[in-house]
């Protein structure tokens, strides 16, 4: 080759190079192979008659070596046969006791091995476990239980689950027929004496794509929690599809799954339930520890940990140790960590490889980002060339009446307004009938409000996701705001999740919760933010210098007008490392209320004076003005 040729190649190459890192079209190519890869296998599977997880969990058993580990946890360790020993002997138990295979088991267990025996349980007998909050109590409970239709609920031994149940024992067996299993040392003791004997195939003959594998229940920050249920094709796609993105390996010297997240949750229950199909060793720790999470990754030799919400920062917030790095862990996967702790925590603890995913308990509306470098990092999702046209009329975001929560309408036409990526707005997914959602358990009517008909056309179908997100012009998706989170103030909309990823790049300030309060005589909503910080470096937190970043870094209408200084630092998380503004909101800034309420009695309230350059110390004076409209925000 001559020295023109040789140039003018390497030029093209050059090139090319640059188009593709522009749009990506590799990685989309890589992630199409996946996608028809893990439909290939599920297809083949159903033409074995082998679709059910019970099926695939077994095919794991046969096919590794005995001594392999299958559940790792701090109160017992688990091979493959022994994992199925004990769920053949609960499943035994179970259909004794009441399960049948078309109703599902409500359990109502804290992270455990037991949890998984009585998942694995249900799938040999053609159902699901339904997996409930463990910390609900009373109406909450019941109505859970309800929403269900299972005749059997297996309870932890804990004491303050079992005082829960017992609180409402008539209520559960007298009005919805429930049979109550305590799992405790005794029935313990009656299933390990049973002998573990195959469980019947014919259990298992309804199994198909549209089968339940288990339910799982929104959060009810909107209201009384609503139930999902997972079909078995929707979980074979995602955790096939993940695994190989991901390059997750089974076996002996395979993938350890770390998994402190609660198990009755989605992102937490779905990994573990992926586990048991694909050989995938799972460490269950019971719960979410800062001190403790690293010593047990260390202890079970977790080379990936399975992460939610706020998790990575309560992580960062610890002290750093010279040990920070002493682990096996090259995959963190999950949803919720916040651009501004990303790159830190990556850089701190040395885990290279991000598995960021968006998507609803619904499933619909789905995203995933395998971050490796920090091209990708900060992002929810990304789509490249192929993926941006192939769903540009599929995903699409839409101008939202933020004073009623519903979709902006043409006063003439009565359509909705699309908005440019860039600029985001709630996201809807164009569906050819309902059956793309599989509703939620029970609940026709909850159902129902998920879709918006007559969109941008008559006859036309979306279904709605619920949140607002955007998509920058490299194809990366953003979170925005869950819808009923973001407020108007000043007649412009306030985004929670951007306000608060700006507060937390502020030193000293470990977390901050966003939120809307009402103020009397003022129309919409003023910023107020819960923020964190270290007890050692309140007495010298520079308020001055934190307007300044905020009135630097956003629009004057999104500046926080409140501070509430909180004492404990997961008081406003739920019980899946997510922030909870329900409460906040409700006691706003009035100071009786923060003082009397249950979202944090000791936590301290400042503001920001009309024309003022610093927060203030707020209490009952500064409200009084206020209210009697003596200081205009």
């Amino acid at each position: 080759m001559d020295l023109g040729t040789a140039t003018v190649a390497g030029a093209a190459v050059a090139a090319a190079a640059y188009i593709d890192g522009k749009l990506q079209i590799r990685k989309d190519l890589r992630d199409l192979w996946n996608v028809k890869r893990a439909q290939f296998e599920w297809n083949r599977a159903v033409k074995k008659g082998e679709p059910s997880l019970w099926s695939q969990f077994e095919k794991q058993v046969q096919r590794l070596p005995s001594s392999t580990t299958c559940l790792w946890s701090k109160t017992g360790t688990y091979t493959w046969s022994e994992t199925r020993a004990q769920a053949c002997r609960y499943a035994e138990f179970l259909s004794t006791h009441g399960a049948q295979s078309n109703k599902p088991v409500a359990i109502y267990l804290q992270n455990s091995p037991e949890f998984m025996f009585s998942m694995l349980a249900t799938w040999s007998l053609g159902t699901a476990p339904a997996m409930i909050n463990y910390n609900l109590s009373g109406d909450a409970l019941l109505h859970c239980l309800k929403i269900s239709s299972s005749k059997v609920l297996v309870v932890d031994e804990d004491a303050g689950c079992r005082q829960r149940v017992e609180d409402v024992r008539d209520r559960i067996e007298q009005e919805l027929g429930m049979q109550i299993i305590i799992l405790d040392s005794s029935t313990k003791a009656t299933i390990a004496a049973i002998s573990p004997k195959p469980v019947d195939a014919r259990y298992r003959e309804h199994v198909d794509g549209e089968t339940p594998v288990c339910l799982i229940y929104t959060s009810g920050t909107t209201g009384l929690p609503k139930a999902s249920h997972f079909h078995l094709e929707r979980i074979w796609f995602l955790g096939d599809y993940r695994r190989r993105l991901t390059n997750q390996t089974s076996g002996p010297n395979g993938d350890v799954f770390y998994n402190c997240m609660p198990l009755y949750h989605g992102t937490g229950g779905v990994l573990a339930a992926g586990c048991m199909a694909s050989g995938l060793t799972l460490a269950i720790g019971r719960k979410f520890s800062t001190s403790g999470f690293w010593d047990e990754i260390r202890e079970s030799g977790a080379t990936a940990f399975v992460y939610v919400g706020e998790t990575a920062r309560y992580l960062l917030s610890a002290p750093p140790s010279s040990r920070d790095k002493d682990h096996k862990v090259r995959l963190m996967h999950g949803n919720g960590m916040r651009p501004d702790v990303w790159r830190k925590f990556q850089e701190r603890f040395g885990v290279t490889d991000v598995m960021e995913f968006f998507n609803s308990t619904e499933g619909v509306f789905t995203l995933n980002n395998y971050s490796r470098n920090d091209h990708y990092a900060d992002a929810v999702g990304h789509h490249g060339a192929i993926f941006r046209t192939v769903f540009h009329k599929t995903y699409v975001p839409v101008k939202l009446d933020y004073e009623t929560g519903e979709i902006w309408r043409h006063p003439k036409t009565g359509f909705a307004q699309r908005q440019p990526y860039e600029e985001g707005g709630e996201m809807l997914v164009k569906v050819e009938d309902e059956n793309v959602f599989k509703g939620y358990w029970n609940a026709p009517e909850a159902t129902a409000k998920k879709y918006a008909r007559d969109v941008f056309e008559k006859g036309d179908l979306y279904y709605r996701s619920g949140d607002a997100l955007r998509r920058d012009r490299d194809g990366k998706w953003f979170f925005m705001d869950r819808l009923g989170d973001t407020f108007r103030w000043k007649g412009e909309n306030c985004s929670t999740t951007e306000v608060a990823e700006c507060l937390g790049r502020f030193p000293s300030i470990q977390e901050a919760n966003v939120y809307g309060v009402e103020v009397p005589g003022h129309d919409g909503r003023a910023c107020c933010a819960a923020v964190y910080i270290e007890p050692q470096d309140r007495a010298s937190f520079d308020f001055k210098a934190f307007l300044n970043h905020n009135q630097k870094l956003l629009p004057k209408y999104a500046v926080p007008l409140f501070l509430r200084f909180v004492s404990d630092d997961q008081a406003h998380t739920m019980h899946n490392n997510k922030q909870n503004k329900t409460q906040l909101r409700r006691e706003g800034v009035d100071p009786a209320k923060v003082a009397n309420g249950q979202a944090g009695s000791k936590d301290v309230l400042y503001w920001l004076q009309p024309k003022g350059t610093t927060y203030e110390p707020f209490g009952e004076t500064e409200w009084k003005r206020i209210v009697a409209g003596k200081a205009k925000l």
